[in-house]
């Protein structure tokens, strides 16, 4: 353990809390377990460290269960040792990478219930399936990549306020003027489009590309493959899939020839697609208000965000698929998108929406109620029309 305290320490002095992620402020952390699950790449492992900054050093840690030292010691026991110490609060990196997660998770609440426990996991982890069931245990959140708001705060130091969407939709001039006066834009978004989404641009700008790429490998590779027990022929076909569909989306998928072009059948095609959506590499669209049906296909594929188009594409992407990535990957993150019979995206049930440039006309939702265009390359909006730059500015 004195080794674990030691790399404990040494990765708490390594975070500030100069710049915090929206999610830290709206996780209620006096729940006895909380679970945070997100993308690879989008800033767990921070925010894990910046809220243990919160909780007295002494009574706390944070260990990262691939550590050697979990390949013959249990987490169960670790944790009761750690408690009778002194220690109160556990942060845990990474539960998917253990592989008795979810029954010692389990015993650990049951058994001291004066443990605060906090997790972070891949979003490919359906924490709530696993063999002992956490859905009556662990409050679990999900941790989006930065929205345009944050990547300004992230990467420029501009801090600006976050809105609802009733807001936006209710006062657009007067939020887009706010704005305009302490920012262009436009300076900023095909930025954020290119290379924003992922904190690591701190890092190193030139290789941000790369590294993406290199996410994605490793999810596809390693974290799929390890959660749900899927061999190297069904690596192989994802890794098809992702670069295939890459070049083709938005896309009203063709199920037969999509499961011939990857030389698989049509279950198990839906099944890839299903969990390329868990993993936040593609983004399954469909009219079931109620999520994914696994025995109907989707009614529209996307990349998860559009940084992706840019590392995974050979050629540049074309900018009307951009609009809609962007405008449904900002949306998802508060709100439910499903795809209607006539527009874009229904949000919620009740707004409709259609994407598109500035000369983008409302003859597709006309006389439709609650019906609005986002339309780039406009910084202000008029009528029902509303800048799409506005929408990273939800979270």
């Amino acid at each position: 353990m004195d080794r674990l305290k030691e790399i404990s320490k040494i990765r708490l002095a390594q975070i500030n809390n100069n710049f915090e992620r929206f999610l830290l402020n709206e996780i209620d952390f006096k729940n006895q377990m909380i679970g945070i699950k997100g993308a690879r790449g989008t800033g767990k492992t921070t925010l894990l460290l910046q809220q243990m900054k919160r909780t007295p050093e002494n009574e706390s840690m944070y260990i990262s269960l691939d550590d050697i030292f979990f390949t013959e010691n249990k987490l169960v026991y670790f944790a009761e040792d750690f408690h009778r110490k002194g220690g109160n609060y556990l942060y845990l990196d990474e539960v998917h990478k253990y592989p008795n997660w979810s029954q010692e998770l389990k015993n650990i609440y049951d058994n001291l219930p004066d443990l605060k426990i906090v997790f972070t996991s891949s979003s490919a982890l359906d924490i709530n399936r696993g063999k002992y069931d956490l859905s009556r245990r662990a409050l679990v959140y999900e941790l989006p990549g930065l929205s345009f708001r944050e990547f300004l705060q992230l990467k420029y130091n501009i801090i600006l306020p976050a809105y609802l969407l009733t807001e936006i939709l209710e006062n657009t001039s007067g939020i887009a003027s706010f704005i305009l006066k302490k920012i262009k834009p436009y300076q900023y978004f095909d930025e954020y489009l290119k290379a924003g989404y992922y904190p690591f641009f701190i890092e190193n700008d030139k290789t941000y590309h790369i590294r993406l790429t290199g996410a994605v490998n490793i999810v596809i590779e390693n974290e799929l493959p390890y959660i749900y027990n899927i061999d190297f022929n069904s690596v192989v076909k994802l890794k098809k899939l992702v670069y295939l569909l890459a070049s083709l989306v938005p896309y009203i998928p063709n199920i037969s020839t999509l499961a011939k072009q990857t030389g698989t059948t049509r279950d198990s095609l839906l099944k890839y697609l299903q969990l390329l959506h868990n993993a936040h590499i593609l983004k399954w669209l469909g009219r079931d208000a109620w999520g994914i049906n696994f025995l109907n296909k989707p009614d529209k594929l996307f990349l998860e965000n559009t940084n992706l188009a840019y590392a995974l594409c050979d050629s540049l992407p074309e900018k009307g698929n951009l609009r809609e990535s962007f405008f449904l990957n900002q949306l998802s993150v508060k709100h439910k998108v499903t795809y209607p019979e006539k527009g874009d995206f229904l949000i919620d049930g009740k707004y409709l929406f259609e994407v598109g440039g500035r000369n983008k006309t409302k003859k597709q939702i006309a006389g439709i109620e609650n019906a609005y265009i986002a339309a780039d390359d406009i910084e202000y909006g008029f009528e029902n029309k509303i800048p799409l730059w506005l929408f990273g500015f939800l979270y």
